[in-house]
């Protein structure tokens, strides 16, 4: 779905650029293509976190005895579950405030909580993207060590 919405930015951009040479531009393609690019940012996120695609030390961890590679993985899971958690809870937090007001986009006028939908959407995914990515590296780690 986020990497859909990719595509979708992309689209809007190749249209807009296609169209203002026959005077047909997109209307609000700032607003659609911020949209489109957020969604897509957060949404790829649990995708990356279940799938260990997040940047990692590995020379560090692999020059580490096996013995030692488990607590660090567990660790550095809970500090990821931490900090996810975290930012769930103070995107909720903004997103209720931010809608309380009404606010939208300049351009189209998109309510701003359509911005909000995907980080926390996003967000919440990815607490269990955290712990199935622990879940199979601990598969992989006791069956090659």
């Amino acid at each position: 779905m986020g990497v859909a919405a990719y595509g979708g930015a992309a689209l809007v951009t190749v249209a807009d650029v296609i169209g203002r040479n026959f005077d047909l531009p997109v209307q609000g393609v700032v607003d659609l293509v911020q949209l489109l690019v957020v969604t897509g940012a957060w949404l790829v996120m649990p995708f990356a976190f279940m799938t260990g695609a997040h940047v990692g030390v590995d020379f560090v961890v692999k020059s580490l005895p096996g013995a030692l590679r488990a607590p660090l993985r567990l660790f550095v899971a809970a500090v990821a579950l931490a900090l996810v958690g975290l930012m769930l809870w103070y995107g909720f937090e903004t997103f209720d405030v931010r809608s309380a007001y009404g606010d939208r986009s300049q351009q189209l006028g998109i309510p701003v909580a359509w911005y909000w939908y995907p980080l926390l959407a996003g967000l919440t995914l990815s607490l269990p993207g955290v712990v199935l990515e622990v879940l199979a590296t601990s598969q992989k780690g006791t069956r090659n060590e």
